[in-house]
């Protein structure tokens, strides 16, 4: 797992990178495998520790440890529409959800195939 601040997209049109929302995005689709935590979360480590076990490297956003991550929050928050926004994972650039989701679709089979197809998960 590694942390990432910017990257090139933090190039893109000013309007894009004050919205948080089109910023999760933008992020969400740049890797893999995208989990947006809190550092000191519990849940969000053992999602973590989750992805890490399977042999995924997941890019992390540590969204206290980022200037505009309380916004990032909130927009994850309305994205989820739940009170509690972490940890959010994206896998292939698409929402898979929060804790409940991501261990639902682990329990159920489907969390591997789409590791797969994104490319994330080789074996």
């Amino acid at each position: 797992m590694h942390y990432q601040t910017e990257s090139w997209g933090s190039y893109m049109s000013s309007r894009s990178a004050s919205d948080p929302l089109e910023r999760v995005q933008r992020l969400a689709s740049e890797n893999a495998v995208v989990i947006f935590s809190i550092s000191s979360c519990c849940m969000c480590h053992a999602i973590k520790r989750l992805f890490c076990g399977m042999g995924v490297n997941p890019t992390v956003y540590e969204l206290d440890e980022d200037p505009r991550g309380k916004e990032m929050e909130k927009a994850l928050m309305r994205l989820l529409g739940t009170s509690s926004a972490v940890p959010v994972v994206f896998i292939g650039g698409k929402l898979v959800g929060a804790m409940d989701r991501v261990m639902a679709s682990h329990i159920n089979g489907t969390l591997v195939p789409l590791l797969k197809e994104a490319g994330a998960l080789w074996l």
